[in-house]
């Protein structure tokens, strides 16, 4: 990432984490469902693990199986890490990567907590960017993600990442958003929109592109038709000034300053972009599934 995206992203990421925020709340709990995630998940596991960041639910369509090796990337406090955790099983491991320390401190204690009759012995967390991943070359049976990929600057650096670190006939399954037509300048050039998972997001003909470069095979990427507009449920998390991350004394004056310079309670920038363009009309949010191809596979 760039520096100053880099700086933004974990400064807003780190205030989601320390918010308070899980499935109690009533606007989380509804992104996530409206995203795919059932009650029935989400009474599984920890409930601070469910930030109400999610833009779709990678265990579901990923196809896990006993004993498999799985990473999930941008972790955040371990939603998907603890999901896939179940579907693996104790013969299997499940690897958060995640470039924000509130977010790995929060995933690693909820896993210590565990959920209702369950523990989660089989998972561990990592603090890196996912550019850089800190895992061996086909290593990885399976790598998912919620919503992550469009925040990354340089995205066929993430994909090729992907492709290293993934056996041969290994599988990328994720949730992203991506682009159905250009944004207005006016959501394209703004960092809250960049940090809402929109701005930064790529066209769907690039993302295929990338992904096909980057030597992934039977690529797929289908619009799941989910409502965008489900994030204003969650009042006051839309943009970098959210309450939380507004206390943070290195976003006082990069993010919720007034254009007088002044700060000021301008929590709800990206809710009010939200208020005046549809994002549906824009961005979609995408499930990708994509396969590297093993020897014979590709000999066939």
């Amino acid at each position: 990432m760039t520096p100053v995206i880099e700086h933004i992203v974990k400064s807003q990421y780190g205030a989601v984490a320390q918010s308070g925020l899980s499935t109690n709340h009533p606007g989380v709990r509804a992104v996530a469902e409206a995203f795919g995630y059932t009650p029935e998940e989400l009474a599984r596991i920890p409930a601070e693990a469910n930030l109400g960041l999610s833009c779709g639910n990678p265990t579901a369509t990923a196809r896990l199986r006993p004993g498999e090796v799985v990473v999930d990337l941008g972790c955040g406090a371990g939603l998907d890490v603890f999901l896939a955790a179940r579907k693996v099983g104790p013969t299997g491991k499940v690897i958060g990567i995640d470039m924000t320390p509130e977010m790995l401190e929060r995933a690693r204690r909820n896993a210590a907590q565990g959920s209702p009759g369950e523990t989660f012995t089989n998972v561990e967390f990592h603090l890196a960017t996912i550019d850089r991943l800190p895992l061996p070359d086909a290593s990885v049976d399976c790598v998912i993600s919620n919503c992550v990929i469009n925040l990354a600057p340089d995205k066929p650096a993430v994909f090729r990442e992907i492709f290293r670190v993934l056996k041969p006939g290994g599988r990328l399954a994720v949730s992203d958003i991506a682009l159905k037509q250009s944004l207005p300048a006016e959501l394209a050039n703004d960092l809250l929109a960049y940090v809402g998972c929109i701005a930064g997001a790529l066209p769907i003909d690039e993302y295929r592109r990338h992904l096909g470069e980057a030597g992934f095979s039977a690529v797929e990427i289908i619009d799941t038709q989910a409502d965008l507009n489900a994030y204003a449920q969650i009042e006051n998390q839309g943009g970098c000034c959210s309450p939380a991350a507004s206390a943070l004394p290195v976003l006082g004056s990069e993010c919720c300053a007034s254009p007088s310079g002044q700060p000021e309670a301008l929590h709800n920038r990206l809710l009010e972009l939200l208020s005046r363009y549809n994002i549906n009309d824009y961005a979609a949010s995408v499930r990708v599934f994509a396969v590297k191809a093993s020897a014979a596979q590709a000999a066939g």
